[in-house]
């Protein structure tokens, strides 16, 4: 693996972490919490978190990887981040139809728009 590669790799779990985080962050402990925040969100060092909180980089590394995991874990217990995404692509396809049903006035594809509405009704 070159460093290309690590580094896309470590961005794609930042945003992994912070989308989880945007979903079930208030799950947290208040104290996991601002250190999950300082460290993933405000981009701190683990060893500016730790003279922040009086602890140990190690302990700050491992509430990080403690906080990944518990989110991860009711990610795969609720499903709310894929369903999110799930309803966001339903709804982007909506728009491209009414979009493209405007331009041409072709109207055929409305059934297509009512379906996705009605998976759209039932994933809620």
């Amino acid at each position: 693996m070159n460093q290309n590669e690590t580094q896309i790799d470590k961005l794609d779990e930042i945003v992994t972490q912070s989308i989880l985080y945007d979903f079930y962050g208030e799950l947290l402990s208040d104290h996991k919490k601002q250190i999950f925040e300082d460290y993933v969100l405000n981009d701190l060092s683990l060893s500016e978190i730790a003279a922040e909180q009086g602890i140990s980089r190690q302990g700050v590394y491992d509430i990080v990887k403690r906080c990944t995991l518990e989110l991860k874990d009711y990610e795969a217990k609720l499903s709310l981040v894929n369903k999110f995404q799930s309803m966001k692509d339903k709804l982007t396809s909506i728009k491209d139809i009414v979009q493209e049903i405007t331009l041409n006035r072709d109207i055929t594809q409305i059934s297509t728009i009512t379906t996705l509405a009605d998976d759209i009704l039932k994933e809620l």
